[in-house]
Formats: structure tokens, C-alpha cells, sequence
């Protein structure tokens, strides 16, 4: 069993700094180089947590023998080449949502990670969040009944993007999730989106998994909404649960409210009684899914989120976004703005 892991945290961009802070206060490890492009961004971390290396070389940070463990909070785009290169190195790797941009990329990395007894970590922080956990654990006590269907809203206005669209930005949270609390893969996948800023590029986007159970579960995420809301609701034969994550009490809450077809008669009863809070952790989920990451190699358990579930993300990612693109084709009208602002139509 390895005492302390010696980490490198490479991207220290908003989410990276994120990241950084939770791999130097977790005891499980100990931070030894961090890595970053922008030399201002380097040298504020360099002295804000004292790592004792730096570098603007990602290479440098491989060369080094005494790494166990690096964690990557890089731009999407860089995900694959870095993991690659880290796992081939014999390094654990971290790497943040979406592990890959397309899923060739996605089965090399998991292929590597197994050939070579290396953990491979996907970053879906939402399965670590207290809320997400006890809603599974809800759901295995049979307190909902049995269980029907789920909807995830996640709504804001901005940040838009330029580089991906809403769905790829968002919805890898939502699948994880519904992944992780339905414990299989979508057998279809329906989807469609709205681009109303910038042509090719959705603001707005629907999916429906269907599963093989015969669930099913529906994300709606956008950039351009008039309510900020980060929402999962799951619908059983007994009882509702709600996690709403904007709310500043009581995030996870359980419904006395179902409706039941009466099939001798024909006839559909609904109940509506109180919803109640239910009890969680005030804990962030990152420490917890940091912590998660240090027990699976010093105690080599499997993980959670391991490759094969980040594998299984972008796979959606991917099918849905496909539909969505050849939606878009469908419609044949491009929503471009002319020289004065005003949006023009074309076809």
C-alpha cells in the first residue's frame, strides 16, 4: 500500500485551481509539481499551495519518476493525448469530464489504463455529491417503489460557448448521474437542440435515454434560460425524490405522491401526500471524489467512475449529438446575424 501518493495537478484554469486546493488538502496525498501553460496562473499557485515543482511542460512533469499519480484538469480537447501520455508513464490518471471528445479515444485510454493495472479516473463529480448517493440508496431501500422514469434540468444564462455546444458543455453531469442511479447503459437515444445564437452551435438541447429496462430518463440543459436551476427529479410507483441544487436547505427531498393504474377496472388513483427533507452530508462532493480516487490506489478497489463509465459517457455524448447535428441538417435554416445585429433567416 503506497503511504502518501505523489500527485501532479496539471491545468490550474478555473475548475483546475478547483481541483488543485482539493488534491493538496487531501492527506491522502502529497502534491509535488503542478502545470500550467500560463506562467501567471503557475506562478500564483506555485506560491499559493508551495508544490514544490512547477512547470509549464506537461513532458517534464511525466519524466519524474517519483510521480504516482497525476490529475488533469486541462481543456477537453487535450484530455486524451495527456491521459495517454500519463498512463504510458506509468502514472494513475485524473482526468476531468468529458474524458474524451469521441469514443476511439475514449476505449484507447481504457484498453491502456487495463492492460497496464493503472487506475483511470473520469472527473463526474455529481456521482461523489452527497444528494446523488443517498437518492441511490433511497431507491435501493424500495422508499420510492419501484422505480419509473427521471428528468435533469440543467438551466442558465451563459456561459456560452463558441468551441462545443449546450449539450456537450452540460449534459455530461446529467448522464453520469442517470447512469449511476439507474446502474445501465441506454439502449436508444432521441434528442434534438436549438441553435439561437450562433449557427451550428446549440444553446439549447433535449435528450431521452431509453433504456433496456424499459426507464427512461430526459435531460434538458441550456445556456439561455431565464431561471438558473440544476435539477433531478426521479419518479417511482411510491414516492418522488427531488434534488434541487440551487436551494440553499434541504437539496434532497422525498414526495408521498404517486399515481396508480388499476387495471381490473380501469381506473388511475393518484395520491398526494407532504414531501419531507431527507438527511445529507453538508460535504462538497470533489473532496469525496478525490478521497475516492486515493483509496482506489492505495487499497487497489475499483473505482466508481472508472474509465469504462467515462467510456460510456462520451458514447452518449456522442450518439445524442449526432441526432441532434442531423436534426439541425433536417431543418435546412441557418439563423446568422447580419452587419447591424439583426438575425436573418436563410435556407
Amino acid at each position: 500500500m503506497i503511504e502518501r501518493i505523489r500527485v501532479g495537478v496539471a491545468g490550474l484554469g478555473g475548475w483546475g485551481r478547483n481541483v488543485l486546493r482539493s488534491f493538496a488538502d487531501e492527506p491522502a496525498f502529497s502534491l509535488k509539481w503542478i502545470c500550467d501553460q500560463d506562467p501567471v496562473r503557475l506562478a500564483e499557485s506555485h506560491a499559493r499551495y508551495r508544490a514544490p515543482l512547477a512547470t509549464g511542460r506537461f513532458e517534464e512533469l511525466l519524466e519524474d519518476p517519483a510521480i504516482d499519480a497525476v490529475a488533469i484538469a486541462t481543456p477537453a480537447p487535450v484530455h486524451f493525448s495527456m491521459a495517454w501520455n500519463a498512463l504510458r508513464a506509468g502514472k494513475h490518471v485524473f482526468v476531468e469530464k468529458p474524458m474524451t471528445l469521441c469514443s476511439e479515444e475514449a476505449e484507447k485510454l481504457v484498453g491502456l489504463a487495463e492492460r497496464t493495472g493503472l487506475k483511470l479516473m473520469a472527473g463526474h463529480l455529481l456521482e461523489y455529491h452527497p444528494a446523488v448517493e443517498e437518492m441511490k440508496r433511497q431507491i435501493a431501500s424500495g422508499t420510492i417503489g419501484e422505480l419509473l422514469f427521471m428528468y435533469n434540468r440543467r438551466l442558465n444564462l451563459g456561459v456560452v460557448r463558441s468551441t462545443e455546444n449546450a449539450w456537450w458543455s452540460l449534459a455530461p453531469h446529467d448522464i453520469s448521474v442517470i447512469c449511476f442511479i439507474f446502474d445501465e447503459a441506454p439502449g436508444r437515444i432521441t434528442s434534438n437542440g436549438i441553435c439561437a445564437l450562433q449557427p451550428g452551435i446549440e444553446d439549447t438541447a433535449w435528450a431521452t435515454l431509453h433504456f433496456p429496462s424499459g426507464r427512461a430518463a430526459n435531460i434538458h440543459v441550456s445556456w439561455l434560460d431565464v431561471h438558473k436551476e440544476r435539477k433531478m427529479v426521479v419518479v417511482g410507483s411510491r414516492g418522488m425524490l427531488v434534488f434541487d441544487d440551487m436551494a440553499t436547505t434541504d437539496k434532497l427531498c422525498f414526495h408521498d405522491k404517486w399515481a396508480r393504474h388499476h387495471q381490473g377496472i380501469g381506473s388511475v388513483s393518484v395520491h398526494s401526500g407532504a414531501g419531507k427533507p431527507v438527511p445529507i452530508s453538508n460535504e462538497t462532493p470533489l473532496p469525496r471524489e478525490i478521497r475516492h480516487f486515493a483509496e482506489a490506489i492505495r487499497n487497489d478497489k475499483p473505482l466508481r467512475s472508472d474509465g469504462r463509465d467515462g467510456l460510456r459517457v462520451v458514447r452518449i455524448l456522442e450518439q445524442a449529438n449526432r441526432q441532434i447535428s442531423m436534426c439541425r441538417a433536417a431543418v435546412g435554416v441557418v439563423r446568422v446575424r447580419d452587419k447591424s445585429g439583426e438575425l436573418v433567416i436563410h435556407d
